[in-house]
């Protein structure tokens, strides 16, 4: 059963209307509006972790942060894509689990503020991101993706343009709740709606449309679920049952463990959209899954004796 945070978490999520940009067309167009006409702040909080650095650059009008653990000697990196529907800046939990992976994982984590819709689109964003994990195994050796929600469509589909340009596969991809298809056509989506307090179909398809840009809505850049999954690294997956992402990472889970790729899947019964992202038992534990797993992909094997 879940804790009693957890429980709670549903409930706080109607009150302050989570939902409101999601669950109808109209509401989509509408807070796509409001962030064009104010966009949000996207710099890291003042008090993040005093054990991590923080520095900037700008590539192609992109901000890039690069978090740096203090102590002890950084492995490899992870290129982190922020979710928010892509409409919504990185948030400050998404800047708390960056910096806890840099430090408690020992390496250097990347967050890139990449454009959201109306300007920013799948045709333009998705190769940016790959010209951005190449960049960083040019500098740092291997190279994870993570992500969340939009963010995790971001990371998966970055690796599958990577593998189509015969790229070493990322030795972890970690995907939070992701968006697999944006046509939302599964018809169990509608099944899992009124169980949802965050997402919805309506609004949702408003939001993929607009992200697709010259792109097929079925274009594994834009709706990963459509790709071929074989020759992708290993990954972990997360998702609770109250999303109505839920039954296509289910199809994904199945389809890449066919392919031969390594799947470490994690369903939360009862748990919300990114419940690892949340103030929760349950976010803390998936949180400590999610640091175990990028340290382990970018430690070095000890030979055996």
């Amino acid at each position: 059963m879940p804790s009693l945070l957890s429980r709670a978490v549903p409930a706080y999520l109607r009150v302050v209307r989570a939902n409101r940009p999601f669950i109808s067309a109209e509401g989509a167009r509408e807070h796509i509006r409001e962030r064009s006409l104010r966009p949000q702040a996207y710099g890291p909080p003042r008090l993040l972790r005093s054990d991590v650095t923080i520095e900037v650059r700008r590539e192609n009008g992109w901000p890039i942060y690069t978090l740096t653990p203090r102590s002890g000697h950084a492995r490899g990196n992870v290129v982190y894509c922020h979710g928010g529907g892509w409409v919504n800046e990185v948030a400050r939990q998404h800047w708390q689990l960056a910096a806890d992976v840099a430090a408690e994982a020992g390496t250097t984590v990347t967050v890139p503020i990449y454009p959201l819709i109306p300007y920013g689109t799948a045709d333009q964003v998705i190769p940016a991101f790959a010209n951005l994990v190449r960049a960083n195994r040019d500098q740092y050796g291997e190279v994870c993706l993570a992500g969340d929600s939009a963010g995790g469509q971001i990371a998966l589909s970055t690796a599958v343009l990577l593998r189509d340009e015969q790229q070493p596969a990322a030795p972890r991809t970690v995907l939070i709740s992701p968006a697999l298809d944006l046509s939302l056509s599964n018809p169990e989506i509608l099944t899992i709606q009124s169980e949802d307090p965050w997402l919805g179909r309506d609004g949702g398809l408003v939001l993929g449309d607009h992200w697709r840009g010259s792109l097929s809505i079925t274009d594994p850049l834009v709706s990963p679920l459509f790709a071929d999954f074989t020759g992708l690294g290993p990954l972990t997956v997360f998702c609770g049952t109250r999303d109505i992402l839920l039954p296509d990472t289910r199809i994904m889970v199945g389809k890449a463990r066919a392919a031969g790729v390594e799947v470490d899947y994690h369903e939360a019964p009862e748990l919300v959209h990114v419940y690892p992202l949340t103030p929760t038992p349950e976010g803390s534990e998936a949180r400590m899954l999610i640091i175990d797993a990028l340290r382990g992909a970018l430690t070095p094997a000890t030979s055996p004796a």
